[in-house]
């Protein structure tokens, strides 16, 4: 029963990261990007998965996880997100956008894997929201692209 919840945790955590690295992401794109549509999207985009990753700790808490544990969550980016900011310098909106789909590609692959995990059902049932979410989020994204060429 314990390693079912330290197993739990630790999926949420995953889950945590990259929710984190998403809304850093988003807010730095809604920063640098010229189209005022797209920054309003982008900073609702932030605020969203500032708002998965409250619902994903608080989850993970109720679990047992150890609030200091993570400190390390707000650290460095990582995964679909570390170009992001040199992406912003060079390439403009076309390259902000396909940051932000490769973003979201990655927090799509993330929740999948969770999803493939035996999870309580009532935390599976927030991580399937939350994944639908993020799918409709890159499926925009992706519109924006299309319509950019």
């Amino acid at each position: 029963m314990a390693d079912d919840r330290k197993h739990t945790v630790s999926i949420l955590e995953d889950l945590m990261k990259i929710c984190n690295d998403g809304a850093h992401g988003y807010q730095t794109a809604a920063e640098d990007v010229d189209n005022q549509e797209y920054r309003t999207l982008f900073n609702a985009y932030s605020q969203q998965r500032n708002q998965f990753s409250a619902e994903l700790e608080r989850e993970a808490n109720l679990l047992g996880r150890d609030p200091d544990a993570g400190e390390s969550l707000l650290g460095a980016l990582h995964r679909g997100w570390i170009n992001i900011k040199s992406a912003f310098t060079s390439g403009g909106t076309d390259a902000i956008l396909d940051e932000c789909q490769r973003g979201d590609k990655a927090a799509i692959e993330t929740y999948e894997k969770a999803l493939q995990q035996p999870l309580p059902a009532h935390i599976e049932a927030v991580v399937r929201r939350q994944y639908n979410a993020i799918q409709e989020a890159y499926n925009k994204v992706s519109t924006f692209k299309a319509m950019s060429k």
